[in-house]
């Protein structure tokens, strides 16, 4: 079943960070999953998709970053 965007436009986000350096969005109403951590403060849909693109630039997990560098 599909929310309405009514309801779309007013549920909070939390960009989360994982331990290799990847991004992605939960819903703050739910718990934030094992292996994660919540980056800032949550916020609506379109502002933590802007946050991600602007903080992960480099999309290599940090691992790889490191034998590399």
């Amino acid at each position: 079943m599909r929310r309405s965007d009514a309801d779309a436009t007013h549920t909070l986000w939390l960009v989360l960070r994982n331990t290799e350096g990847r991004y992605s969005l939960a819903r703050a109403d739910h718990p934030v999953p094992t292996g994660w951590t919540a980056i800032g403060d949550p916020a609506d849909r379109a502002a933590c998709l802007a946050r991600i693109e602007e903080i992960w630039t480099d999309m290599r997990p940090d691992a790889l970053r490191e034998a590399m560098a």
